[in-house]
C-alpha cells in the first residue's frame, strides 16, 4: 500500500511570466499531474475509460483545492513534487502536496509551495450523466493508505 509519491518537473518557458517566474496556476497543474502519476504508479487511473474495471466507472472531481506559495520557481529550475495521502474517507481522499526547490542539495532544499486537494469519488447515472458521490472503489482502497503523521509534518530548512 502506498501513502507517498514524488516526481520531478522542470519549469518550461510556456509556464512562466515575462520575468521568467512560474505562473501561480501552474503549481496547481503540477499538483494534479503528480496526483495522476501517483495513481498510474499503482496501476490506477482517474479516467473511467482507463480504469479497466467495466462496472466501476468512477470520476474524481475536486471538492476542495488550496495552495500556499512561499518562493517562486524560475524558468529551467527543477523541482520535486511530493504527494501524500492525508486522509481516506468513505467517499473522498484528501491529498497534501509539497513542491520543493533544490531537491538534490539538502542544505538548500526549501519549500516553494504546498497545497491540498479533496477529491470525491462519483458515478454518473447512465443517460442523464448526473454525478453522485459513491464509495471509493476497492481497487483504490487496496492500494492507497493514509500517510503517518511524521510524513505529513513539513520537513525542510525553510519550513
Amino acid at each position: 500500500m502506498a501513502c507517498r509519491f514524488s516526481c520531478r518537473r522542470r519549469v518550461a518557458f510556456s509556464e512562466t511570466d515575462l520575468a521568467g517566474i512560474m505562473h501561480f496556476s501552474v503549481f496547481l497543474r503540477w499538483m494534479e499531474d503528480a496526483e495522476h502519476a501517483f495513481y498510474r504508479s499503482l496501476g490506477l487511473s482517474v479516467h473511467p475509460s482507463q480504469q479497466g474495471f467495466p462496472d466501476t466507472e468512477t470520476g474524481w472531481p475536486r471538492l476542495k483545492v488550496s495552495a500556499e506559495y512561499r518562493q517562486p520557481l524560475q524558468f529551467e529550475e527543477e523541482a520535486e513534487i511530493e504527494v501524500l495521502v492525508a486522509e481516506m474517507r468513505s467517499k473522498a481522499i484528501r491529498l497534501v502536496f509539497r513542491i520543493w526547490k533544490h531537491p538534490d542539495i539538502p542544505a538548500s532544499r526549501s519549500l516553494a509551495a504546498s497545497g491540498e486537494f479533496v477529491v470525491v469519488a462519483v458515478r454518473a447515472t447512465p443517460g442523464t450523466r448526473e454525478m453522485k458521490a459513491t464509495a471509493i472503489p476497492d481497487a483504490f482502497r487496496a492500494r492507497i493508505e493514509p500517510a503517518p503523521d511524521h510524513l505529513l509534518a513539513i520537513q525542510g530548512p525553510s519550513s
